[in-house]
């Protein structure tokens, strides 16, 4: 296989929309000690339904009104919505359910999360696009480092994984055509710099 069939599997496996639930097992798994199995899976339910199934639904939603037309929704006219309901969606994430009494470490991860998607909604008024992947990959990234400091463990590989992940989803992108250099550099600053700024509060 060559690299036209292989990299694009990146941008599917590493889609923002699966994100969330990827550094919440990665949270989970390595907090082994602090939480229940039910308390864990309620958690990734929740996460999996709000992240997930619910902008699936709203995507359908939108596509048949004619407002996109592919999941990954290329068009700067066609994300407006899409990240405004993602905006919504995490507001009542962290409000309700993973909020900084519970799980403090992983909320602080969705507010980073909030601060990027506004910053990216924001953006587009002004006709500048993101990488909403380089967004979601680059603040996974950030948050794996975090969570190996916090529980001063060595992750040495995963973090590894993570920053080669960083440069397949960008080679990815630019493999498909759906961003130029550009916005997957603006996309890679969007996710990182929230998540640095706040990792101060939890580690």
């Amino acid at each position: 296989m060559n690299s036209k069939k292989i990299l694009p599997i990146f941008s599917y496996t590493f889609h923002p929309i699966f994100i969330p639930v990827y550094a919440a097992l990665l949270y989970f798994f390595s907090n082994d000690s602090y939480y229940t199995n039910p308390e864990k899976y309620f958690a990734l339910f929740q996460i999996a339904i709000i992240t997930i199934v619910l902008p699936i639904l709203f995507f359908f939603i939108l596509k048949m009104a004619g407002k996109v037309d592919s999941i990954m929704i290329g068009e700067i006219s066609q994300r407006k919505i899409p990240l405004f309901i993602l905006c919504f969606l995490t507001i009542i994430l962290i409000r309700k359910s993973i909020t900084v009494v519970r799980f403090p470490e992983l909320y602080f991860f969705f507010l980073g999360g909030l601060i990027s998607s506004v910053l990216a909604l924001g953006l587009l008024f002004l006709n500048i696009k993101a990488s909403l992947h380089m967004v979601a990959i680059s603040a996974l990234t950030i948050f794996i480092i975090g969570l190996s400091i916090h529980n001063q463990s060595n992750n040495v590989n995963m973090v590894s994984f993570f920053v080669l992940a960083n440069g397949l989803v960008a080679s990815s992108r630019l493999e498909m055509k759906a961003h130029t250099p550009k916005e997957l550099t603006i996309g890679f600053l969007l996710g990182i710099i929230p998540q640095l700024a706040l990792l101060s509060f939890w580690l």
